[in-house]
């Protein structure tokens, strides 16, 4: 074998095993999607899977009981600041997404929340 084909496939060995990694530590983290919604779109997701979401029902209960809380993050900025339950996304099981129309709409809003999820159930920012 020749030098310049030896090194030709270690370097291609490196490059597959380097991709691999990046691949599955992205699997694991979501880093690279975090990191694109966040710089990019100024959105944020919990980035779970519908068996780790809660019932339909569940999330129903919490939006009822927490309208006040609903009410003060709307008006921060009426017509541009709103809250949806997402049930079409995953059948049987929601999360909540609060939308808004600029990044200090977001951080109101973050503020209000205070913490990762919303009466313990996991939600997402967009920045429509």
């Amino acid at each position: 074998m020749k030098a310049s084909t030896k090194f030709v496939s270690i370097a291609l060995t490196l490059i597959l095993i380097l991709c691999v990694g990046v691949w599955i530590f992205e699997a694991q983290t979501k880093f690279f999607r975090k990191a694109y919604d966040e710089m990019i779109w100024d959105n944020r997701g919990h980035y779970l899977s519908c068996e780790q979401l809660p019932s339909a029902a569940e999330v129903r209960r919490v939006v009822e009981d927490h309208q006040d809380v609903i009410k003060k993050i709307e008006q921060i900025n009426p017509g541009f600041v709103g809250v949806e339950m997402d049930t079409s996304t995953c059948p049987g099981n929601a999360d909540i997404i609060f939308w808004y129309g600029g990044h200090q709409d977001r951080l109101l809003i973050e503020g209000i929340i205070a913490g990762d999820t919303f009466y313990g159930v996991p939600y997402r920012m967009q920045n429509r």
